[in-house]
């Protein structure tokens, strides 16, 4: 019997540039505290979010992608007809099929790329991450795209007021490539099924179609969410942390999915994070974006501090189906 040949790849990867992509327009919280009867006193002790960025009707979340994407690529210097994947991690995508990936791929010049989506809401980036790495480093391929994308503002139900005043729409992008030294750790990841019905859909399509309920709308089940994010993801963080090798004070940012500030802020409490460790809070001003949002903050935190470029930080989503992940990556 002949041997088969499988693919090996290079040692190590990492992330080599970022790019960024936020809706247009500015939603402060007085826009929305009347369909909730609620104010912006309330939004902003509940989640420290002040304003959050949406995109127009016109923009499609394929369109926010786009623009990320392009920015990640030139920044790299790794030409879009070298990207062996793309990977887009979206909850907002308005088709079933094509996937987002497919057409991000022929509009930034990456085709034939291998292309799919990654359905894992607000751990999907991170998702991303972990697959971009392994399949590097297996060989599949030399560089991979990996998008964070969503317009949620299509798929909101303005007078729920268990999710709705949180979300905002954007894109950030990465590309990944191989590398001499490590910069992406082991990815410790999971999900939890049974919970399902925590973050979700209100209904389904076909409900809608017969129907027999609205337009389906994300919910939540805030105080479960919120309980599960602060205790679960702390220990989840530290198990990512402990795969990697290092201690929190060896971290420069630790950049979780941008839920809301309280859970940022008792995340940090948690894993006793030192004062040199710089958190990422985009959310004050992005809001929630669900898949896109640690590769947003990522974005804003490079801009903001460009010293942190080569420091190592901890990045984590969680959110839908209970999903999770994180690991340790050198900043680009």
């Amino acid at each position: 019997m002949p041997t088969l040949v499988q693919s090996t790849g290079p040692r190590f990867t990492r992330i080599l540039a970022v790019g960024a992509a936020r809706g247009d327009l500015v939603v402060p919280n007085d826009d929305l505290v009347g369909p909730i009867d609620s104010s912006d006193e309330w939004i902003r002790q509940r989640t420290g979010i002040e304003t959050r960025v949406r995109a127009s009707r016109e923009v499609q979340a394929v369109d926010l992608a786009t623009d990320a994407a392009r920015e990640a690529i030139e920044k790299s210097g790794v030409p879009a007809s070298e990207l062996g994947a793309v990977l887009v991690a979206t909850i907002s995508n308005p088709v079933q099929t094509p996937s987002m990936a497919a057409v991000l791929a022929d509009r930034v010049g990456a085709t034939p790329a291998a292309a799919f989506d990654l359905g894992a809401a607000c751990a999907g980036y991170a998702y991303g991450v972990a697959q971009a790495d392994a399949l590097i480093r297996a060989g599949a391929a030399k560089h991979v795209l990996v998008v964070g994308a969503e317009k949620l503002s299509d798929i909101i139900e303005p007078a729920d007021r268990s999710i709705s005043f949180l979300l905002g729409d954007g894109a950030g992008a990465a590309v990944i490539g191989p590398s001499d030294i490590p910069g992406i750790s082991a990815t410790v990841w999971g999900s939890d099924g049974s919970r399902a019905g925590a973050v979700g859909m209100s209904n389904t399509l076909l409900e809608f179609r017969d129907g027999t309920a609205g337009w389906p709308h994300i919910r939540q089940e805030g105080p479960s969410v919120f309980r599960w994010a602060v205790w679960e993801m702390a220990k989840v963080a530290r198990r990512a942390l402990e795969a990697a090798g290092i201690q929190a004070s060896d971290l420069a940012a630790f950049i979780p999915h941008q839920a809301n500030m309280r859970i940022i802020d008792e995340f940090a409490d948690q894993l006793a994070l030192p004062a040199s460790v710089v958190i990422a809070r985009d959310v004050a001003t992005t809001g929630n974006t669900s898949a896109a949002s640690i590769p947003l903050a990522t974005h804003r935190l490079l801009a903001e501090h460009p010293e942190l470029s080569g420091g190592l930080a901890l990045q984590i989503g969680f959110g839908a189906g209970l999903a999770y992940a994180a690991q340790v990556v050198v900043l680009p």
